[in-house]
């Protein structure tokens, strides 16, 4: 009779061997489930979680719990770091060194050319600085939140610069772009209620583009030239203007004080002429031979020498010396 090859197995092996088929799958079952089942929440970000991709809460950082095995997910956001995206250059960090190199290709150029109002091309390279401030709407309100960032940012900033002179963008009004441009695309995104916050539009370097750049160097020099004759003529004007006016001024106090002393002199002799009038009328007599001998006192001291001279006389009698010697008065013969 034959042999059954069944009598050559092991059976207790084999038993053996059977538990592990099933100790195996229910040890790597339960891994996973352990595995799957927490989440760490680093300091700069917060977890949106979903279940069967229905938004159920928001984790600040820190070590939380889920139910495993894919049922619930975490999705980490960075929400407390500033973000930023570059438009007409790109930055590149060195890995051997702390320096950042600024490249520039063909579709970077392209971003940055733009036409002004007064029909000029400049090259404006700016910087949009912006954080998460809702981290499921930043997930689920578009596809791609940040080419949407992108494409909304080139349109505000493309729109201000058409609108304002080439000059002026070049020059003095950068800062007015800037925030003009971060207020705008502040009210696209909440009206995309895309959950992002702007932070800062910084214009990194406006320039005119390569073919014209030493025709606007000479523009600008001519222009700091002109500006540096106006400050010149300013500060002229401000130091003979304020001398004039003073002198001006000063002859206007002479005249007034001059005008007030011929005008009260004239009042005192007034004063003076009615009150000798009226002493005159209560004692014409008296007032008269006072006021002839108040004008003899008066005019008698500039007089100087005076002389009678006799006919038969041959030297000068001396009458009055009103001088350093006192009154000779002729003697009686």
């Amino acid at each position: 009779m034959p042999r059954n090859p069944l009598d050559d197995i092991d059976w207790d092996a084999a038993r053996q061997q059977a538990k592990w088929l099933y100790i195996l799958p229910i040890a790597a079952l339960l891994a996973i489930g352990i595995f799957t089942s927490y989440y760490i929440v680093q300091p700069e970000e917060e977890a949106v979680v979903k279940r069967f991709g229905k938004v159920v809460g928001q984790k600040e950082p820190g070590l939380h719990f889920k139910i495993p095995f894919g049922i619930e997910t975490a999705q980490m956001v960075p929400t407390a770091r500033i973000l930023k995206q570059e438009f007409g250059f790109r930055s590149e960090s060195q890995s051997s060194s702390s320096r950042t190199n600024y490249s520039k290709n063909q579709t970077q150029k392209d971003e940055s050319l733009m036409l002004t109002g007064d029909l000029k091309v400049i090259d404006v390279e700016w910087v949009v600085q912006y954080r998460v401030s809702d981290p499921s709407k930043f997930l689920h309100k578009v596809r791609d939140p940040e080419q949407t960032l992108r494409d909304t940012s080139e349109a505000v900033m493309r729109r201000i610069v058409g609108n304002s002179l080439g000059s002026d963008v070049l020059t003095e009004k950068r800062v007015q772009v800037a925030t003009s441009a971060r207020v705008e695309l502040q009210k696209a995104m909440d009206y995309f209620d895309l959950g992002l916050q702007i932070s800062t539009i910084e214009l990194q370097d406006v320039t005119p583009p390569e073919p014209v750049k030493p025709a606007f160097n000479e523009v600008n020099q001519a222009e700091q030239e002109r500006e540096r004759y106006i400050n010149e003529a300013e500060k002229r004007r401000n130091q003979v203007i304020p001398r004039a006016e003073g002198q001006a001024k000063q002859v206007i106090a002479e005249a007034q004080g001059y005008a007030a002393q011929r005008v009260n002199a004239a009042r005192g002799e007034t004063e003076r002429f009615t009150a000798i009038y009226e002493e005159y009328s209560n004692a014409p007599a008296v007032t008269r031979q006072r006021m002839y001998l108040e004008m003899i006192d008066v005019v008698l001291p500039n007089a100087g020498k005076i002389f009678i001279m006799e006919q038969s006389g041959n030297a000068p009698l001396p009458l009055l010396n009103l001088g350093d010697s006192p009154i000779e008065l002729p003697s009686k013969r």
